[in-house]
């Protein structure tokens, strides 16, 4: 059941669950469904970042896959502190990544040409060989996953927890 609400001007309903006539009905501000949405999202993140770091080739960690998919789709050429803030983690803890990337040789470091104390990081082609491994060794989950997911809902989904990402993004306090 769907009723007026005054609580947010742009929600201008309060949900109402419930089971059967005989139970207690429960309402949900939009604040309160839209926490719930943000919590099964991070639930949903937990389980799957989880499965894949099991998956990962190249003894790679979440932390050192996420730098080189950033890498891959939205490009090199930053600086770590750059990145620290992108990926909003410490300066420590990407020097730290970085360091293990370049060992591996997934990463290059450069020095900046604008400034002499500041590096640039660049991926190599073993960089980009080893996420694409990596998005290719998550596959059959994700083809488990597909099973129990209409395409549909995907479609329907993605463009609204896109929506919601970019205004988070967008609304960061770094």
């Amino acid at each position: 059941m769907v009723r007026k609400s005054a609580q947010h001007p742009d929600a201008d309903w309060k949900h109402t669950l419930s089971d059967d006539e005989d139970s207690q009905k429960l309402d949900f501000s939009y604040e309160q469904l839209l926490f719930q949405l943000l919590n099964e999202i991070g639930i949903i993140h937990q389980l799957a970042s989880t499965a894949f770091d099991r998956l990962l080739p190249y003894d790679l960690t979440g932390a050192q896959f996420t730098v080189l998919n950033h890498c891959v789709r939205m490009g090199d050429n930053k600086t770590p502190a750059e990145l620290a803030a992108i990926l909003q983690v410490t300066r420590g803890t990407m020097t730290s990544t970085l360091a293990r990337l370049e060992k591996k040789s997934f990463i290059r470091l450069e020095p900046d040409p604008e400034d002499g104390r500041s590096k640039r990081v660049f991926l190599t082609n073993e960089g980009r060989t080893a996420r694409n491994a990596s998005v290719e060794a998550a596959l059959p989950v994700l083809s488990k996953a597909s099973l129990n997911i209409p395409g549909e809902t995907v479609v329907g989904l993605l463009p609204e927890i896109r929506k919601l990402r970019s205004w988070f993004d967008q609304n960061r306090s770094d």
